[in-house]
């Protein structure tokens, strides 16, 4: 078994049982095509269990967040149907290892996008956006990892919950949210702080997806990216996201 997908199964297995894993690349010398090739692969063994692909999530949209992690662009991850929390319901703890939350604004798309596209073109093959919250898990012991690492891992990401759908033809480029964790607001933001629009951050993903040889899909989902800074989540918190025009989101943490 090569390297790449012996790092594949120890991330899948360590996101699979929410076990902790020593980092893969401690010195930072893998390659970011290394470290996505070991994400594909990974996700790969999702499939591989019977676990449909959903779509894409996008992070690092903060152009401060590039600037501090020395990187210029945005990175992404692969969702699959596993990972969907259906709003409202309770998702258990023991399912993660670190787990954070960060409020996000999400599409769902009717047509593909299989090549670079413009923003008009990325918004005419959407069906619909809605309020929507990211679980993000790093499987890495004390929470120590290097941005390949984090690519490896999927770019952290592990859950993903989605209000109510609505029409894509409005403006959302700014609009006010607010995420709160039982019931105390936890933090304020904005779409506006996905990469100044959400639309890019759609236009991104459709141009990385297509150079993996993967183009977007319809029917698939993509998380636009963190519009604040992620929460750490706790048992028996309820967290909940409520946005400007298109309504809110919520799930329960289960011990």
């Amino acid at each position: 078994m090569s390297q790449a997908l012996e790092f594949a199964q120890l991330l899948d297995d360590a996101a699979r049982h929410a076990k902790a894993v020593p980092q893969i690349d401690p010195k930072g010398e893998l390659s970011l095509a290394e470290a996505y090739a070991i994400q594909s692969a990974s996700v790969q063994r999702r499939i591989a269990r019977g676990e449909q692909r959903a779509g894409v999530k996008m992070g690092f949209t903060s152009r401060a967040k590039m600037v501090q992690m020395g990187i210029g662009d945005v990175i992404w991850g692969r969702l699959s149907s596993g990972m969907q929390v259906e709003e409202g319901t309770p998702v258990k703890f023991a399912r993660f290892v670190h787990p954070r939350v960060e409020p996000e604004l999400a599409f769902v798309l009717k047509k593909s996008l299989a090549r670079d596209v413009t923003a008009v073109e990325a918004l005419a093959a959407v069906e619909a956006v809605a309020p929507a919250l990211e679980i993000i898990d790093s499987r890495y012991q004390d929470f120590k990892f290097s941005l390949p690492d984090v690519i490896a891992d999927n770019a952290s990401s592990s859950g993903f919950v989605i209000g109510a759908w609505s029409d894509p033809h409005q403006d959302f480029s700014n609009l006010g949210l607010t995420m709160s964790i039982d019931g105390r607001v936890a933090q304020v933001g904005s779409t506006a702080a996905i990469l100044g629009h959400p639309l890019r951050s759609l236009v991104a993903a459709a141009r990385l997806s297509a150079a993996a040889g993967e183009p977007l899909q319809a029917g698939w989902v993509v998380m636009a990216g963190g519009a604040t800074p992620a929460q750490w989540i706790k048992p028996g918190q309820c967290i909940s996201i409520e946005m400007e025009r298109l309504g809110t989101a919520c799930f329960h943490v289960e011990e």
